[in-house]
């Protein structure tokens, strides 16, 4: 007879054994996870994993991927002195919801201002992209430009929203990325399934909120990646003078005591839970460390991707290593750009043109090179790539050189996993405005890459968790190949 008979309290603030949580240390809270269910019917999945990239602030669509050759002939006038003064009549503006006022911010602009760049025509199917988005644009063929999603709040709080389809007034929900995981087997146990990458959006927009899994339990977070191979999950290291063989150790120990307790409670999702997250972190630290190690990598593709070069070298390598983390079976990898700790480096309330010319420098060959890395591997066709930002900017001008926030419609796209290339779908106004054609709510690209993923986006509801008929959104059919 064992002994040994921790009470389940014991047991659980003992674990830690001296060995270093895992880097969600959210993860090792006692909350038991939510179970997914038996009965859940599964789609015949198009695609084996997501690459998500959010550009933090709120990217103009009408430089980017939605040309609006009208803001240019009506530049300097009102909406109202131009053939389009419908748009401040529209009923599309009471969606609108705001977490907190701003006095400067989340105005109608009413006096137009002109494209700040040029658009050209590209690839077979001839999709019109900015001339800032070169590299994107080389992949023209591969691209499902959504130009008519819409989203309700007009700050930033349109950050986190875009993320659990829910407006921050309303509270904390899961994210896409914790839905996936939580519906998702894992393709590699020494990985995890949820990969973040990038600084997160400032704590004001939603901070890490905006890739963890709240009510589906810690183990659906994601997991914060660094790009330093001597320690790219910072929590999960083992602790200053504890070395790895004195850690392998431990969990020889951990896994004793496991046995010994399963007997004493066989039925306790936390205690399993948290073993389970003390295991990965040990797998871990042998397994990631090589997905940030480039060695292996041709110069050819490192400078593909730009880390011969400063400006592009730090998002080159994020997204280097997310080819690599989906090439290793990882489900989801949300990558962030342009966090700096206040609303984010695309709100371009000024200065639009220098601003918005320096980071698409910055992402643009990066994204370009992913996208033609993973085809020219076949990866593409199992992996879906969704750029996005928060909002898109408003037609008119603020602070005489910059667009304000505008949620009323704007630019998402989609390349790879199933989805139709080559195709823009939906449309805003003629001065981008309004998403007026096949207009699309957030939860409906959620909807479309968990449909591409084999899930049913309703299928996904937790006992005692009532979610919205807004919550599940609508798979985008026409663009699904």
């Amino acid at each position: 007879m064992n002994s040994y008979q921790p009470t389940r309290r014991t047991f659980l603030n003992d674990l830690g054994l001296g060995i270093g949580s895992i880097a969600a240390a959210s993860m090792l809270q006692q909350d038991a996870p939510a179970a997914v269910p038996a009965s859940m019917r599964r789609l015949a999945p198009k695609a084996k994993s997501v690459i998500w990239l959010f550009m933090i602030g709120g990217t103009s669509h009408m430089e980017s991927f939605d040309p609006k050759p009208a803001l240019t002939k009506y530049a300097g006038m009102t909406v109202d002195e131009t053939p389009f003064k419908g748009v401040l009549e529209s009923p599309y503006l009471e969606n609108e919801r705001v977490v907190a006022f701003d006095p400067n911010n989340g105005f109608i602009r009413n006096e137009l201002y002109p494209l700040q760049v040029s658009y050209r025509r590209w690839g077979e199917s001839g999709l019109e992209i900015s001339d800032w988005w070169p590299h994107v644009a080389q992949q023209a063929d591969d691209l499902c430009l959504v130009r008519s999603v819409w989203t309700e709040d007009s700050n930033h709080g349109a950050q986190l929203q875009f993320h659990t389809g829910r407006h921050r007034i309303d509270g904390f929900f899961p994210t896409i990325g914790a839905w996936a995981n939580y519906g998702l087997g894992s393709l590699n146990e020494n990985l995890p399934e949820f990969v973040v990458m990038g600084t997160p959006v400032a704590d004001c927009c939603g901070g890490q909120e905006a890739h963890r899994a709240n009510y589906l339990g810690p183990q659906y977070d994601g997991v914060p990646l660094n790009l330093d191979p001597a320690n790219p999950l910072p929590y999960a290291k083992p602790p200053k003078g504890v070395y790895q063989e004195e850690q392998i150790g431990e969990f020889d120990l951990l896994r004793k005591l496991n046995g010994i307790t399963a007997e004493q409670y066989p039925d306790d999702d936390a205690i399993r839970a948290r073993i389970r997250s003390y295991e990965l972190a040990f797998r871990m630290q042998m397994a990631v460390p090589d997905i940030v190690r480039f060695d292996d990598e041709t110069q050819e593709t490192q400078s593909q991707y730009g880390l011969d070069q400063k400006e592009t070298k730090p998002f080159g390598q994020q997204m280097l290593a997310a080819r690599r983390l989906v090439e290793r079976g990882v489900r989801f990898v949300q990558v962030y750009h342009g966090s700096n700790g206040g609303a984010g480096q695309w709100d371009a309330h000024k200065g639009l043109k220098s601003s918005h010319t320096k980071l698409c420098r910055q992402v643009d060959q990066p994204i370009g090179a992913l996208l033609a890395d993973l085809k020219q591997r076949g990866l593409l066709d199992e992996t879906l790539v969704v750029w996005a930002s928060e909002f898109g900017r408003t037609p008119g001008s603020q602070h005489a050189n910059g667009r304000d926030h505008h949620p009323y419609g704007f630019t998402v796209w989609m390349a790879g996993g199933g989805i139709k290339g080559g195709i823009a779908h939906g449309a805003t106004d003629e001065i981008g405005f309004h998403a007026v054609e096949d207009r699309h709510y957030v939860t409906d690209i959620h909807a479309t890459l968990l449909h591409q993923l084999g899930l049913n986006p309703r299928e996904l509801v937790i006992p005692g968790r009532k979610r919205l008929e807004k919550d599940f959104g609508e798979p985008i059919h026409d663009v699904i190949a």
